[in-house]
């Protein structure tokens, strides 16, 4: 094992380190939410993952954009081949050791060549289509700042990975034809041998050695680093879309669950048996919050939502009350939930919990305005390509308002109060309920 190795496996154990370090912290963030058992009906949850994550089922009812997006989904699953066979030779100082394969290998190569150049070109488009054409969902009010440079960033570095790819190939395969030292025949370049084939043939050996050399190391390095720009990216959906989607609510949607909470005081109610005078359990926890007022009283699945979020806008795009100009937009609840667990994260990491209660995720990042645009129309979570459900955690902070404040527009007081008065929503007594039979 020479230096160059060493050197290598440092990187990678370094690289792998922090990424397993930001993973934990995310971990941590997602557990600040409730507990909920999502356990149930395992092989339609199965089935879910593999037809939503894994299939890509919902990307692909926006045709263009669907398309696009799986050409880069594939190109990545299966370029990780290559990858991991950069690492083994970076690790022992082989040269490309998958070749044992024979002429497989070659079909693998020319494959991978075949997807790199098709995940550059989608990666252009939609660059083109970003910055260019401009797509509306790409530039709410939510999306300024590093939203919209993280999109742009992440699409520049791969197109510079699959560049670098294609151009180490490029110097290896006339290196390879030269016959020079370390470089052993291996391998089919169709498309670098047409992009960069007759500019490397005229170049000494000793230049593409530096190419090949080069392009190798910002190729894997380059890797590392996207691993780790991950976790503080929008861009952690490749990892959690899968969990996500198993995890999604699979009840018909717009139905509501029940609070344990309120179910145990009404069973109380109920209870002939029950003592209305008996003092409360000294040691009975403290009673929960009626829906919710922070992260920690959303659910932990629902956090992983936020932390799932491709920040996307199909969910913006599709919200009746955002395309009549309210403030609502689903896409940015997601993203205030996401930042506001990151906020709560590191307050406890700091061991400064006692700061955390200055603010709040209603009010300080969520408006009431925004809640009570939301129509409950259920379009943010049949829209969204992974299963996130910003209407459960809309449907919460609204249940917190109405439950523990007192606070709801005046139309649902009047209701509330009719119910409460006549049994019904409307506002005649039980005893005139059919006197429009009379008229």
């Amino acid at each position: 094992m020479g230096i160059e190795n060493i050197v290598f496996l440092l990187v990678l154990i370094a690289a792998s380190l922090l990424f397993a370090r930001n993973v934990q912290r995310i971990k941590k963030n997602i557990n600040l939410g409730r507990d909920i058992d999502r356990t149930d009906r395992k092989g339609e949850r199965w089935k879910t993952m593999a037809m939503v994550a894994l299939g890509q089922s919902k990307m692909v009812k926006r045709p263009v954009a669907g398309f696009l997006h799986i050409l880069v989904y594939v190109g990545f699953v299966l370029i990780n081949i290559e990858v991991l066979e950069i690492v083994i030779d970076g690790v022992f100082g082989t040269h490309r050791i998958l070749s044992l394969l024979g002429g497989f290998y070659d079909v693998l190569i020319a494959s991978f060549e075949v997807l790199a150049l098709l995940v550059l070109l989608a990666c252009v488009v939609f660059l083109i289509r970003r910055n260019l054409v401009r797509v509306q969902r790409f530039f709410k009010p939510e999306m300024k700042g590093w939203p919209s440079l993280d999109g742009n960033l992440i699409l520049i570095f791969e197109i510079a990975l699959m560049t670098a790819l294609l151009m180490m190939n490029g110097a290896d395969q006339v290196l390879q034809a030269r016959g020079a030292e370390h470089y052993a025949s291996a391998g089919s370049f169709p498309i670098s041998e047409a992009l960069f084939g007759s500019w490397f043939t005229g170049l000494s050996t000793e230049s593409l050695i530096f190419i090949e050399r080069f392009t190798w190391w910002f190729h894997i390095v380059g890797i590392l680093g996207f691993l780790n720009y991950l976790p503080i990216s929008k861009h952690f959906h490749i990892i959690l879309a899968f969990p996500n989607t198993w995890y999604s609510n699979l009840n018909a949607k717009g139905r509501f669950n029940n609070l344990e909470s309120v179910t145990n005081e009404v069973k109380l109610m109920m209870d002939p048996n029950a003592d209305p005078f008996a003092a409360p359990d000294p040691n009975a926890a403290p009673p929960e919050r009626f829906g919710a007022k922070d992260v920690t009283d959303l659910n932990w699945v629902q956090i992983m939502g936020a932390y799932s979020c491709t920040e996307c806008g199909r969910c913006t795009s599709e919200c009746p009350a955002n395309q009549t100009g309210k403030k609502l937009s689903p896409r940015k609840i997601m993203m205030d939930v996401r930042d506001r667990a990151d906020e709560i994260g590191k307050l406890k990491a700091q061991k400064q919990e006692d700061e955390i209660d200055k603010k709040f995720l209603l009010g300080d990042y969520i408006t009431e305005e925004e809640l009570w645009a939301c129509t409950s129309c259920n379009a943010c979570t049949e829209a969204c390509p992974v299963n996130i459900d910003p209407l459960g955690i809309i449907l919460d902070l609204r249940r917190y308002l109405v439950m523990e404040e007192s606070k709801a527009p005046q139309e649902l007081n009047l209701m509330f109060g009719n119910i409460e008065n006549n049994g019904a929503p409307w506002q005649f007594s039980m005893a005139d309920r059919l006197n429009w039979k009379d008229e």
